[in-house]
């Protein structure tokens, strides 16, 4: 077989799996049955229990992510969440380390560590890739977290957050201010979604609740 034809016919089957497999467009359902013309969601990425997920408009939502949505994950408009995020709403680990077999014949209820708990993504926040957010986690509006984060508990408004456990290391609304000041025309777009907050100082850096450890992939 000649180059060229290795070539073509590389060329040709990663189109065909890009066109059945990856390609992504504009148009999304959520669980709710409210239609999002603008809303993108990646056929790669694996939704647990699709009806507790709450979905906005112009969400994006990339590759080889994982949603778990038993109690309840909730994505808010303009957020972009990129590849390879974990979204957990429950863990089960160190019941299953501590209770062994008899985890299985056990009732929710009586599974001593088990850890379940909604996540609420703010609108037009941004997670980055590699990242891991647990049960009872709240990212307020504007926020940015960065990659290969661990990111458990709540976070105001505008936060940059990074870490594994993360924390607050700055504030979006900085740069946005520099960028609005270059760019001023777009100052009522970005002001139509902040409202006020976007001229408040800048929040302060705070630690994620104690008491929670880090989580994984639940069993």
């Amino acid at each position: 077989m000649s180059i060229g034809l290795r070539i073509w016919i590389n060329r040709a089957r990663r189109a065909l799996l890009d066109l059945l497999a990856f390609r992504i467009v504009f148009g999304e359902a959520a669980p709710q049955g409210s239609h999002h013309a603008l809303t993108r969601l990646s056929p790669s990425t694996c939704i647990e229990h699709p009806p507790g997920l709450q979905l906005g408009d112009h969400v994006f939502i990339g590759h080889f992510n994982y949603i778990e949505a038993l109690h309840g994950v909730r994505i808010d408009e303009g957020v972009q969440i990129t590849n390879y995020v974990s979204i957990l709403s429950h863990s089960s680990h160190r019941s299953l380390r501590l209770m062994g077999r008899a985890y299985a014949v056990t009732p929710p209820a009586g599974r001593v560590g088990f850890i379940e708990g909604p996540v609420h993504i703010g609108a037009y926040s941004f997670i980055g890739p590699h990242t891991t957010i647990e049960a009872n986690t709240r990212i307020g509006r504007g926020c940015l977290v960065a990659s290969h984060s661990r990111v458990r508990g709540d976070f105001p408004d505008f936060a940059v957050i990074a870490g594994s456990p993360a924390v607050v290391v700055g504030d979006t609304r900085e740069d946005d201010e520099r960028w609005l000041q270059a760019h001023p025309q777009w100052r009522p777009h970005y002001e139509a979604w902040a409202g006020d907050a976007a001229a408040a100082a800048p929040a302060t850096a705070q630690m994620p609740p104690a008491g929670r450890e880090g989580e994984g992939r639940s069993g």
